[in-house]
């Protein structure tokens, strides 16, 4: 039987929840014409500032790339102090231990050794790196900024729980937007913040700053940090952009970078300049030339030899990337016990290994009611939402599972939690995801909040701005 969908707002009995009843009272009082105004405002300021991202595969009627602003919804997602205090609490301790099994796997392996995961899971995964082997990071953390999706579903007793559906470790995107929303409901609506009492997000670029200088090799009490982009055409440049301004420190490419003396410089007007942190947007086949893709443009050549040295270092680490493989995901829970002792303050979605000979019986045997992700996959793309395929898809599906079984996981079709999101046709419930930002320096921490995206299509449970999803921001109440 299908479980009745959360209502972030609204409870089963129709009652505006209390962390909500102030926004609702205001809420009523704002003609639709109004709010229809406020959001095209949005809109026109969003262009104007160049909030876009690239759309890789679709082209213009010209044949060139194209563009989309990420839809912004002017109703806010809310959270209650303890709901959030709960969370976080959980998600210190989920980076925590995955920062811990990292560091395992490029050292002493002991989670291998105690048979709690398997080892070919490691080792024959794509993002495993034997050159980080015996390689000490500043603080032991690989994962500096870790972006973690959580999803709230309906639990036996119709109460919203909420899941981890997804860790992202290598280079999360998407917090710019979560700055951005937050500057936008300020500016349209300023009244709504003095009669709410919303924990602020805009320190983030100061936490990120300060994350990043924590890990520097270099002994100067001012340690150089850049942003490392791969360019203005990757799709998040405006994100990389947008932090090195924040942070006041430059923006760079891999050209802009060189090797000399086992240290990185970077040319500068002034001459050249050493390195001492690089926040990379880069992913690990890029970055040099000489060790990973020997064509590749993006990174500097040398550039691992000298962070093998511990001379500069890289964020997020290289090699991080063998943690965030949906392959390994459903293990976590484990590596919370091995690494921690502790039971998981937050619970993973239930998943179906297909590598598994008895999971692949039921993921075969119910594509149709399951949501099967490529464990490579990201962006919304390689998965197939069961209930809402045709029949020749998921046949299709099937053929791609059972020729690599190990590519492949299967979690139930969760009934994520909906949030009322103005829509052309008026207010109407969509489903919603929440990636708060987690922070590892000398110590995690993190803005409250994150980015909530939104589904806009009418029951679609696809959140990704890349398969049309928006975003809203999120109102962590204090206390």
């Amino acid at each position: 039987m299908t479980r009745p969908m959360f209502d972030e707002m609204n409870a089963s009995d129709g009652e505006v929840r209390a962390h909500y009843q102030n926004y609702v009272r205001w809420l009523s009082q704002q003609p639709p014409e109004v709010m229809a105004a406020r959001r095209e405002e949005a809109e026109m300021i969003f262009r104007r500032v160049g909030i876009t991202f690239a759309v890789y595969g679709a082209k213009d009627e010209d044949g060139a790339g194209t563009e989309r602003l990420i839809p912004f919804d002017l109703i806010p997602r809310i959270i209650p102090a303890a709901e959030w205090d709960r969370m976080e609490e959980g998600l210190v301790q989920r980076v925590t231990a995955l920062n811990r099994f990292i560091h395992d796997v490029y050292h002493d392996q002991e989670i291998i050794k105690a048979g709690i995961i398997p080892s070919e899971q490691i080792f024959q995964n794509a993002q495993f790196r034997p050159e980080m082997m015996g390689v000490d990071v500043p603080c032991g953390v690989y994962s500096h900024i870790a972006g973690i999706d959580i999803v709230r579903a309906p639990d036996s007793d119709g109460v919203g729980e909420y899941f981890v559906l997804e860790d992202n470790l290598r280079v999360p995107s998407g917090v710019s937007y979560m700055l951005e929303d937050r500057k936008m409901m300020m500016r349209l609506f300023p009244d709504l913040f003095s009669e709410n009492r919303v924990a602020p997000v805009a320190h983030y670029p100061d936490l990120l700053l300060e994350t990043l200088r924590a890990v520097s090799p270099a002994t100067t009490a001012e340690p150089t940090v850049v942003v490392l982009t791969p360019g203005m055409y990757n799709s998040a440049y405006f994100e990389h952009a947008f932090l090195a301004q924040q942070m006041g420190v430059e923006l760079v490419e891999g050209q802009d970078l060189f090797v000399k003396d086992n240290f990185v410089y970077m040319r500068t007007t002034k001459g050249p300049r050493r390195v001492d942190v690089i926040y990379r947007r880069v992913d690990d086949d890029f970055l040099d030339p000489l060790v990973f893709r020997p064509d590749s443009s993006l990174g500097c050549a040398g550039l691992l030899g000298v962070y093998r040295s511990g001379n500069v270092a890289i964020c997020n680490a290289v090699g991080t990337g063998v943690a965030d493989d949906k392959s390994i995901y459903p293990y976590v829970p484990k590596m919370i016990d091995f690494y921690l002792g502790q039971k998981p303050i937050l619970s993973n979605v239930p998943t179906f290994m297909g590598r598994d000979p008895e999971d692949l019986k039921y993921i075969l045997a119910h594509l149709k009611d399951l949501v099967v992700k490529e464990v490579h996959g990201a962006g919304g793309y390689g998965m197939l939402v069961g209930p809402a395929s045709t029949a020749q898809e998921i046949e299709d599906f099937r053929k791609a599972v059972l020729a690599r079984p190990d590519g492949y996981i299967a979690q139930p079709t969760l009934s994520l939690s909906t949030c009322p999101t103005f829509v052309d046709s008026g207010i109407a419930p969509r489903h919603i995801d929440l990636r708060p930002f987690v922070l590892s320096g000398t110590e995690v921490q993190m803005v409250p909040g994150g980015l909530t995206r939104v589904a806009l299509k009418e029951g679609s449970l696809v959140v990704n701005s890349s398969q049309g999803g928006g975003t809203k921001d999120t109102w962590i109440l204090e206390n």
